[in-house]
């Protein structure tokens, strides 16, 4: 079991998938059942009244809600801040985080998210903590949207970034924290390669 954390825009789940690849095991994208949860509850009322009957899987490199593929639509704006809200609702986690324990004791995984080595599995084999600053998280969240062809711009992306890391870091259930055996990397100035390069040598 190999845990990532860190605040949004780290690029946690780009760094988990190329793990998971190099090291040949499963990757879970733990962010991304967040956002599944998020993109129900647009609309939809209070998460509890539906939560049960929720269903989330990954296939291919893609997010599967209710068997509909909905990988393009929780990576919106929109999306994105509904996320941080349901994250910290003791329901939702309490759903999420049974079934992510499910997936890592069935087999060998790489997980991302903002709780996996702290609360998720404190007892991962390794443990890692990815960040950089707000400035170069809003930098490569304004040109990852923009190339997707969505309308970014660079100071509400980082404002929303800020936000986000002040709510995730004091909500009261589970909040984002670097356990004092996790091994920090700061990805400024650092390319994909580099980064992976780092973990790696790190494992092996």
């Amino acid at each position: 079991m190999i845990a990532i954390d860190g605040p949004s825009g780290a690029g946690k789940s780009t760094i988990a998938k190329l793990l998971a690849e190099a090291l040949g095991i499963d990757y879970i994208d733990t962010g991304a059942m967040y956002r599944a949860v998020a993109l129900c509850s647009l609309g939809s009322g209070s998460p509890p009244d539906w939560l049960d009957g929720i269903e989330i899987d990954f296939a291919d490199g893609r997010t599967w809600l209710n068997g509909e593929d909905v990988t393009d639509r929780i990576r919106t704006p929109e999306v994105t801040k509904e996320a941080s809200r349901v994250s910290a609702i003791p329901e939702v986690r309490a759903k999420l985080v049974g079934l992510q324990r499910e997936m890592g004791r069935r087999k060998s995984v790489v997980m991302d998210g903002r709780d996996i080595g702290s609360n998720v599995f404190p007892d991962a084999r390794y443990k890692f903590f990815l960040t950089a600053t707000a400035e170069e998280r809003a930098r490569r969240r304004t040109k990852e949207m923009q190339e997707k062809g969505m309308e970014a711009d660079y100071a509400d992306v980082r404002k929303d970034i800020e936000k986000r890391d002040w709510d995730d870091s004091h909500r009261s259930v589970n909040p984002l924290v670097k356990t004092p055996d996790a091994i920090e990397i700061v990805t400024d100035g650092m390319d994909v390669s580099e980064v992976l390069a780092s973990l790696l040598t790190k494992i092996k």
